[in-house]
């Protein structure tokens, strides 16, 4: 499996290269040395479109008309020779509100398991969760701002409290959602 994220910014020799993978199935160098590519699967993605997928769902357009307009696009972006060579073209939806939501969780629950690690619990309340997903929901940049606004608005602040000292090994760290960004609360656990 190749991924080649955002297609669009790469240079054209990597589209000449790309051609001929796509029409050998293989890549030969200078030397004559061959690289075998029958048994892979190469994904590009790009953000071309973008906006147009995002008016398109907000207007109530479907799907197949969707995918025609963001095809047209890259018509006038990329080469024919090169979209020709193309088994499949996939136009994502836009991530929802309760996707992001349940991104959150998986993303808390990495937290947790790197903080079990120092056996500190964290608890998040719900307010606090969609106070993250809320700042994280970008329809256009999908899950990329969520992750930052994870590190930013839970992540940093907490490292800085165990810093400091105000949280240590066996505490239980709760956090909620305040008028101005997430309100952290300490109890220590009892230790057995």
């Amino acid at each position: 499996l190749i991924l080649f994220d955002e297609i669009k910014k790469a240079h054209p020799d990597v589209f000449n290269l790309l051609l001929q993978i796509l029409d050998d199935g293989r890549l030969t160098d200078s030397h004559g040395r061959t690289v075998d590519f029958r048994n892979t699967v190469i994904i590009l993605t790009s953000n071309l479109g973008s906006p147009l997928i995002l008016e398109g769902i907000q207007k109530g357009l479907p799907y197949e008309r969707i995918r025609e307009e963001v095809f047209a696009i890259l018509q006038k972006h990329f080469r024919p020779e090169f979209l020709n060579r193309l088994d499949e073209v996939v136009v994502f939806r836009p991530l929802s509100r309760e996707q992001i939501r349940q991104i959150v969780e998986i993303q808390l629950a990495h937290l947790r398991a790197r903080l079990s690690e120092k056996r500190i619990t964290l608890e998040l309340t719900e307010a606090a969760k969609d106070f993250l997903a809320e700042r994280g929901y970008d329809p256009v940049f999908g899950a990329r701002p969520l992750r930052r606004v994870i590190q930013r608005e839970l992540e940093t602040p907490l490292a800085q409290k165990i810093l400091a000292g105000e949280v240590r090994e066996g505490d239980r760290v709760t956090v909620d959602a305040g008028p101005t960004g997430l309100v952290f609360q300490t109890a220590e656990r009892l230790v057995a």
